[in-house]
C-alpha cells in the first residue's frame, strides 16, 4: 500500500462518502478509487463483447426451459424423476 499526502476537496469528499456508505476518509479513496477501476474493466469487458459475433437464433430450444429462463417445468421434472 502507498502512503501519500493529498489535499483533497472537503465537498468532494463528504458527497463521495455519503454515495459510498464509508465511514473514513481512507475508506472513501479507497473506495472510490475501487469504483473507478472496476468500471474501467466494465468498460474493456462491454467493448470486448462488443467485438463479438453471437449466434443466438434457436438458443432457447439448444438450452431447453424456454431459452434457460423459464423455470416452471422444473420443480415438476424433479418430482417425477424423484417418483419415477
Amino acid at each position: 500500500m502507498t502512503r501519500i499526502s493529498v489535499d483533497v476537496n472537503d465537498e468532494w469528499l463528504a458527497a463521495a462518502r455519503e454515495v459510498l456508505g464509508t465511514d473514513s476518509k481512507v475508506a472513501t479513496i479507497n473506495a472510490a478509487l475501487r469504483e473507478f477501476a472496476v468500471r474501467k474493466q466494465a468498460k474493456e469487458l462491454i467493448a470486448a463483447l462488443d467485438d463479438t459475433d453471437f449466434e443466438v437464433e434457436g438458443s432457447g430450444e439448444a438450452w431447453g426451459y424456454g431459452g434457460g429462463r423459464d423455470l416452471s417445468r422444473l420443480a415438476e421434472d424433479a418430482r417425477q424423476a424423484r417418483s419415477a
